[in-house]
């Protein structure tokens, strides 16, 4: 089998050559790319605070398939067995309802030490942590508003539930040596039309100001803003819509988080993301892949997401884009879920670091564009597979789709047993 991945990588090397494609060194740039993976795809978003209490704040996950991780020990289980099918290294994003403790604590009361075996095991397994405040699914974010509640009181608990996690972040990058992205996401808005649009985005902009007062090393952590169109609960109006966020991005100099399942199912982000990065330093992508709406089904191959890291890689942006995932899936095999999303983005990663980008570019300057056409469609057909079966065996993981030989051998095996 080894012999057989090695002579096609030989052959597709010769074919992307031709094009003036290094495929060595386009596998040596893919081997340097971390995504984050989200623990959330685990549990169903449950976390270990009150698991019991039901999600809230527009979020849900379907499905009922057997043996989902119930403690920190068994989550913490199936993301080492998905991160040992996934070639390359890679990080971890984490909610702030992923504390481990012995009673309840307060969400603004969170402090590092709660979270002191997920570092544990992210220093023993290599991989970088990044952060999220979890403000939903709790009894102050019912009535869907949390930073931009028109209650003074409700709006400080959140207030200082966001500092908290900025800390929280800063600890993990420097303990870890890589930056946090601390990611604040909030799901406030109306599920009817409002009267007052300003108000609540008034507040909201009050509330972001103060949890960023204090600034901290960008070498420990990274603030970042997530917008979004609509959601469950939130169909008629969001506050913390993209042109919120963007304004507070760029006038701030945050991070924009964009999330490929909170814009219209008919708008792509990666037309926005040449626009983005000419006013904000950094961005941060939640790759996601909604059906009709925001409804985060595990990422598949598709010509948007193949779009997204194209972008990514034409702009050359990637010292520049944090990638992490977002979907949760209760109808399949979570680690299973983990696994084939993961892959296919960076198989999408792949297929944009093969383009012949300087032959591309020189085509489109010289206003040739039947010979560009023509070398994208010819792009598609080439033997990008071959590529991507050597990137897994030089990664010392299954190639094709024999990981799942190992996932349902860890099905029967562990997660049968819960």
């Amino acid at each position: 089998m080894t012999n057989q991945i090695e002579k096609a990588y030989e052959l597709a090397q010769e074919r992307y050559a031709a094009l003036g494609v290094d495929t060595d060194a386009a596998l040596k740039k893919l081997s340097d790319i971390s995504i984050s993976l989200h623990c959330w795809q685990g549990d169903d978003v449950g976390g270990f605070e009150e698991p019991e209490r039901g999600l809230s704040g527009g979020i849900m996950a379907t499905g009922n398939y057997p043996g989902k991780a119930r403690t920190a020990v068994q989550l913490r289980a199936d993301l080492d067995k998905a991160y040992s099918l996934i070639p390359g290294t890679h990080r971890l994003n984490l909610h702030a309802i992923y504390l481990e403790t012995d009673h309840k604590v307060p969400r603004n009361e969170i402090e590092p030490k709660h979270f002191a075996n997920w570092l544990d095991w992210a220093k023993e397994n290599n991989h970088g942590l990044d952060f999220n405040p979890t403000c939903f699914s709790h009894p102050l974010a019912d009535d869907g508003f949390t930073l931009a509640h028109a209650d003074a009181a409700v709006r400080q608990f959140w207030i200082e539930h966001c500092i908290a996690c900025r800390e929280i972040g800063a600890y993990f990058g420097r303990e870890l040596g890589s930056p946090a992205v601390t990611n604040i996401w909030i799901p406030d808005g109306y599920k009817d039309t409002p009267v007052d649009r300003v108000a609540p985005r008034q507040h909201l902009l009050d509330s972001l100001d103060q949890i960023f007062a204090q600034g901290l090393d960008p070498a420990h952590n990274l603030d970042a803003v997530e917008c979004k169109l609509f959601g469950l609960g939130s169909e008629s109006y969001v506050v913390g819509s993209h042109e919120f966020y963007m304004g507070y991005a760029i006038a701030r100099q945050k991070l924009l988080c964009l999330d490929a399942g909170h814009f219209h199912p008919t708008e792509t982000i990666a037309d926005k993301i040449s626009s983005v990065m000419l006013y904000v330093p950094e961005l941060l992508l939640h790759v996601s892949r909604g059906v009709r709406w925001d409804s985060d089904h595990v990422v598949t191959l598709t010509d948007e997401l193949q779009a997204i890291m194209q972008e990514l890689v034409r702009g050359d942006y990637l010292n520049r884009v944090h990638i992490g995932l977002d979907f949760f899936d209760a109808s399949i095999n979570r680690v299973a879920a983990w696994v084939i999303g993961t892959r296919n983005a960076l198989r999408a990663l792949l297929m944009a670091l093969l383009e012949p980008g300087e032959k591309m570019r020189q085509l489109e300057l010289a206003g040739d564009f039947t010979a560009r056409l023509a070398l994208l469609e010819e792009l598609k057909g080439l033997p990008f597979g071959a590529v991507w079966d050597q990137f897994c065996l030089q990664q010392s993981v299954p190639v094709g789709i024999a990981y799942l030989d190992e996932i349902h051998a860890y099905e029967k095996q562990v997660m049968a047993h819960r």
